[in-house]
């Protein structure tokens, strides 16, 4: 930064990891103003912002309206589902994610998740804590070795899981329309070329798909019509995937034995919502990728980002939409 510069107006919303602060701050050309995510104040915010890191703040077209000055968004994160897309685009504004530094940390809880519901845990430290010792003797516990996982998407996280489910010596299938059997072949995983054919023959259901129109309730009451009554659902990845109330009668019904959430279709969830208080689910706060390695991961990423792309050196592949790049 030359002497007299103004400086560059770097709107957070939501906690970042202090490594990415320090680092913006080692920069010299940025000047901090730290938000909590979804603050009443957030268009005020960003009237004289040149450049946001979001965690889960909405950047919708009102808010990139309002930011005159705005030249660049970092997601601190890889899904943007909450950000509106073409309004950037329209104004030239590149969106740029993380890339590939929390799919270790997601594909962990989701095995985790795997394991909670198969080896009961939730159910088996209440009846401990409660003086039920005897309830060993249910052998209601699984294992997931010679299981038949589905993956429901196959990027990065999705890989991951696929890698740690093996290593577990579970089967697994992948129903993925972006992604060839051949390629999957060669990985020796199973390919699912429709998706209720896939879900019928699951021990466990993993989803690990970006939140589209066309992906929205992609678990249906269809769909969970067609898993088996001893199946587990798992969602690592974006709430409104999963169609709740579909879900919550599904696990009224029978229809499945179990859902491992940690991510819902409100967030947080209302206080009286079903799922909460369901004795067949294993719930999460939207934390999977929330591990003090990864967080400190991400806000590096997102701090790289801005100050790459005020260097002119922005990654092409971290950006959403890179028409916007020149």
């Amino acid at each position: 930064m030359t002497p007299g510069q103004e400086k560059l107006k770097l709107v957070v919303f939501g906690k970042i990891a202090k490594a990415g602060e320090e680092r913006l701050r080692r920069d010299g050309r940025f000047d901090l103003a730290a938000y909590p995510d979804h603050p009443p104040e957030r268009l005020d915010a960003v009237s004289d912002a040149d450049a946001i890191i979001v965690r889960m703040t909405a950047i919708d077209a009102e808010l990139i309206g309002v930011a005159r000055r705005l030249k660049c968004v970092a997601r601190h994160g890889v899904g943007y589902d909450t950000v509106d897309l073409p309004a950037l685009t329209a104004r030239g504004i590149p969106l740029a994610v993380t890339g590939d530094v929390n799919s270790g940390a997601v594909a962990e809880h989701a095995l985790a998740l795997m394991l909670a519901l198969a080896k009961r845990i939730p159910r088996y430290d209440r009846a401990v804590r409660g003086g039920d010792f005897a309830i060993r003797d249910s052998f209601a516990a699984r294992e997931l070795a010679g299981r038949r996982v589905l993956l429901v998407g196959y990027g990065r996280i999705g890989r991951k899981v696929a890698r740690l489910a093996r290593a577990f010596s579970m089967q697994v299938v992948v129903f993925d329309p972006f992604v060839e059997a051949a390629q999957l072949a060669e990985e020796g995983i199973e390919h699912a070329p429709d998706l209720h054919g896939g879900l019928s023959q699951a021990d466990i259901v993993s989803v690990h798909a970006p939140k589209t129109a066309a992906t929205t309730h992609i678990i249906d009451a269809v769909a969970l019509g067609a898993m088996r009554p001893d199946a587990f659902l798992v969602n690592v990845a974006r709430g409104g995937l999963v169609d709740e109330a579909a879900l919550l009668a599904a696990l009224d019904g029978g229809q499945i034995a179990g859902a491992g959430l940690d991510v819902f279709e409100s967030e947080p969830p209302r206080p009286d919502d079903p799922l909460l208080k369901h004795d067949k689910t294993v719930l999460s706060p939207h934390s999977a990728a929330f591990t003090g390695e990864c967080a400190e991961r991400m806000a590096l990423a997102c701090a790289e980002n801005v100050i790459g792309f005020f260097d002119g050196r922005l990654e092409r592949d971290l950006v959403v939409n890179p028409e916007t790049l020149v």
